[in-house]
């Protein structure tokens, strides 16, 4: 049987040579099944998460409990996708993307976005 039967719109754009177990700041999206609406929808440009939202968003923010090498940057849920950074720093010894974290804060710091994200209100 073949892994998800052709059913995404692109190959795999992940580089075939690069461990993404590596230190590193990851850029991820997590979309719904058939991009169905079920973390939420936007009503007069502000996210309003659903319970299934509210459960996506606190499974999210409890990833570093469950892994202590992983640090969130920024994230976002929308009604069908999540968008968020994930830092992978397992602070070894001559590991690629050593410093990653600091890196990452060095950055974002001197960055000003031009990007606005709809303001996430929880019920």
């Amino acid at each position: 049987m073949k892994k998800y039967q052709n059913k995404y719109r692109t190959s795999s754009t992940r580089l075939q040579t690069w461990d993404y177990g590596n230190n590193g700041a990851y850029f991820i999206t997590i979309c719904t099944n058939n991009r169905e609406p079920y973390f939420g929808e936007i009503v007069g440009g502000v996210m309003q998460l659903s319970k299934i939202g509210k459960i996506g968003e606190q499974n999210w923010l409890e990833i570093p409990n469950h892994f202590a090498f992983i640090e969130l940057g920024n994230f976002v849920v929308m009604p069908n996708h999540v968008h968020g950074i994930l830092i992978i720093d397992k602070n070894e010894p001559n590991n690629v993307g050593d410093n990653v974290t600091e890196n990452y804060h060095h950055h974002h710091q001197k960055q000003k976005s031009s990007v606005v994200l709809p303001e996430t209100k929880i019920q």
